[in-house]
């Protein structure tokens, strides 16, 4: 049967489709809010340090402050990479994607929240193939899984991302292991069904809760016809596997260069 000229079927697509956009508008929302506590931070910096060096004349105090100023300015450079790097190939594309480099932009987005709630972040890289990804959705599973990740560690730990290569299976690993609380085993066969959740809503970063956060994940890996994999003990942690394609050797020497920001590195003012 049909209503309107549309079938039922086509309807339940749409609903789905909006679903997803709704999804990817609160990705954004998360990342406009963190990416504004961050530069905030580093404004401050400047501007304290600024006044600083206005105050006093002394050469000491004066080489301490433009050497804070470099610094925050220099961190601010990588927050702007980092947010480059999320709205870059905004589309379905899948290019061939540096997952190391991905993982660096998503790090400097989450420092803050890292070291706020004593999350320490170890990282295995291994030398692996370029994998063939939308990077701007892979890195929304990223921030996704490292946020409950962080979530499940509310005194602390340790999160490791490892990224290796599969070459038996064609494909790039990329794991996030923490040292969390775990996931019950009766509830671990439900975490990927839509709108199931072990949490009682958001958290104080209004992050959380909704439980469309790993169906979109999953949803998300397939589309790259790839695989989610979880496992989980209580009491001792959690770890999601991704097991990515590996972008074709004529792609990926195709690949071009990802532009951007930099601070010059010779001083543009100096003289001779």
């Amino acid at each position: 049967m049909s209503e309107g000229g549309l079938t039922l079927e086509r309807k339940l697509e749409l609903l789905e489709e909006e679903l997803r956009r709704a999804q990817r508008f609160a990705a954004l929302g998360e990342l406009a809010s963190t990416t504004t506590h961050e530069f905030n931070n580093v404004l401050t910096t400047i501007l304290n340090y600024a006044k600083l060096g206005l105050r006093h004349k002394d050469e000491a105090t004066r080489d301490k402050a433009f050497t804070k100023i470099l610094e925050a300015s220099q961190r601010a450079e990588k927050i702007a990479n980092g947010v480059l790097g999320m709205a870059r190939n905004r589309g379905t594309e899948r290019v061939p994607t540096d997952l190391a480099k991905l993982v660096e932009e998503s790090l400097v987005l989450l420092e803050r929240e890292m070291r706020k709630y004593r999350v320490q972040v170890e990282l295995e890289i291994l030398p692996a193939p370029l994998a063939l990804v939308c990077g701007n959705q892979i890195q929304q599973v990223l921030l996704n899984l490292l946020t409950n990740a962080r979530q499940a560690m509310p005194n602390g730990g340790r999160v490791t991302i490892r990224i290796a290569p599969d070459a038996a299976a064609g494909t790039v690993d990329f794991s996030v292991r923490d040292t969390g609380s775990g996931i019950p085993a009766d509830q671990l066969p439900h975490i990927f069904d839509r709108y199931f959740t072990t949490k009682r809503g958001p958290d104080e970063t209004g992050k959380g809760g909704t439980g469309v956060g790993l169906s979109m994940c999953r949803e998300i890996i397939e589309q790259h016809q790839g695989r989610i994999r979880v496992e989980s003990t209580v009491g001792v942690g959690t770890a999601f596997t991704l097991k990515l394609p590996v972008a074709p050797v004529e792609t990926a020497a195709s690949a071009a260069p990802l532009p951007t920001l930099g601070i010059p590195a010779a001083a543009p003012f100096a003289t001779a």
